[in-house]
């Protein structure tokens, strides 16, 4: 057994408060610098393929907003070439950090447990750099950092907040059709990392119930903080719904009149863009006449498992007979995203687990209305029957069900889309961070009174 591991059993779990009384006096103090911990994505690489997804966009929102707040963030993440130089300013009061663990290209996400310890390395390195006490907090994203920031924790005497973002245990529990279970290493290794953490972080109150219920997680370390989205980025323009969508279809090049139902995202059998494949295919089955009404664009690239058939998506259009409607394109930056968002007539995210869905509120902040499965935090992000429709289950035929609803009523998406609009108002990153804020400021009292009651 690791002796940090041992270490931790002992160590008292309560009273904790819960996260609904997480507003503390004005006397307590907010960390003035954060190390965050990002290993196996960094926050500069593009969103949309590899291991690369809406995890890196809320590292680089939260970090943004943290600094706005005087909270000083540094992000630690693994060098990916050898032309990176060690740190590069992100932005005012953020700073990312390349480590080198481990080569530089052909690491895939499952060899990195062995990288670890090197990473870890790199990290105190930095450290060692500065005055004691220069950093106050630990805040780590998925397991793999959370490993390296308990034992940073543990060196530095800070405290440690970790964010899973997705968990073994919940994913295998809803695998798809041809994926591969995530391995035993990785529950043990997300059991010692809730034990070790000071503060866990939850997208939604269903995800701090998994954190309690699969992995014994003290209900008073968890808190509830909804992650954003950047409205300033994703919202619609000229004027109304109908306008926006109409101009953004001509920047693409995309037919006014079509119904375009999008997916967005990593291609991988976790998000099930198959399904809206399959749907589209049902649809057609149904009547054939829609063929000329349909434009399917799929932007994005292969992911995870993914990467074994990067072909595979096109060979299913093949096979369905829909290869003329659908439009592959790769991982585009943010702004254009958000064109593309704002180009449908509805988000389609048929995933079988998702943490959050900051697409789906992405989407929604640009006027697209959203079909999302009802699993994970998509509930939250969601307004059923509101600013979309959830659905349960993955069965194409329920997809088909609701995409035939923008076919036939064709000012639903609008309609919709000025709700969704409204609904993803109150899913700012200003609102996030100053709650992550609070978390930490919870993290470090709570590390102070454990210290005075341990030297009487």
């Amino acid at each position: 057994m690791s002796p940090y591991v041992s270490r931790l059993r002992s160590r008292p779990h309560g009273p904790f408060p819960a996260p609904s009384r997480l507003r503390l006096p004005g006397g307590a103090r907010r960390p003035r610098r954060v190390a965050m911990l990002s290993v196996h994505t960094s926050p500069l690489h593009q969103p949309g393929t590899g291991d690369a997804g809406g995890m890196n966009v809320y590292i680089v929102e939260l970090a943004k907003k943290l600094a706005s707040i005087n909270i000083e963030v540094e992000i630690f993440t693994r060098a990916t070439t050898g032309t990176l130089p060690p740190a590069v300013d992100l932005a005012p009061g953020v700073l990312v950090r390349h480590v080198d663990a481990g080569p530089y290209e052909g690491l895939a996400k499952e060899e990195l447990p062995a990288q670890l310890c090197a990473f870890t390395h790199g990290v105190m390195q930095a450290w060692a750099g500065h005055r004691p006490g220069y950093y106050d907090l630990v805040h780590s994203h998925y397991w793999l950092s959370g490993h390296v920031g308990w034992l940073a924790a543990e060196r530095w005497g800070v405290p440690l907040v970790h964010a899973m973002h997705t968990m073994a245990k919940v994913k295998n529990a809803a695998l798809a059709v041809g994926d591969t279970p995530e391995p035993a290493a990785r529950v043990i290794g997300e059991t010692q990392v809730v034990r070790a953490a000071d503060r866990l972080i939850a997208n939604t109150a269903e995800e701090a119930d998994e954190l309690i219920r699969h992995y014994d997680a003290a209900p008073g370390r968890v808190a509830v903080v909804h992650p954003g989205v950047n409205l300033d980025r994703f919202r619609p323009t000229h004027g109304g719904i109908a306008e926006s969508r109409a101009a953004a279809r001509a920047r693409l090049g995309l037919p006014q009149d079509a119904v375009i139902p999008l997916f967005a995202g990593r291609i991988q059998p976790l998000k099930a863009p198959d399904i809206l494949l399959r749907a589209t295919a049902a649809l057609l089955a149904e009547d054939p006449s829609l063929r000329s009404r349909l434009v399917v664009p799929v932007v994005g690239g292969p992911s995870g498992s993914g990467l074994a058939k990067p072909e595979g998506l096109q060979k299913l259009a093949a096979r369905l007979g829909i290869a003329d409607l659908v439009r592959f394109r790769p991982p585009v930056g943010q702004e254009q995203l958000a064109d593309w968002y704002r180009a449908a007539s509805v988000l389609v995210m048929p995933s079988y687990s998702e943490s959050f869905g900051l697409v789906a509120i992405e989407a929604q902040a640009c006027g697209t209305p959203v079909i999302a499965a009802a699993v994970g935090g998509l509930p939250v992000a969601v307004r059923d029957g509101v600013s979309g429709f959830l659905v349960t289950g993955h069965d194409p035929a329920d997809y088909a069900r609701a995409l035939r609803r923008f076919l036939e009523d064709p000012d639903l998406a609008t309609r919709m889309g000025a709700d969704a609009a409204r609904h993803a108002q109150s899913f700012g990153w200003d609102t996030a961070a100053a709650a992550t804020g609070d978390v930490y400021t919870a993290a470090m009292q709570e590390r102070r009174r454990h210290l005075r009651s341990a030297h009487g």
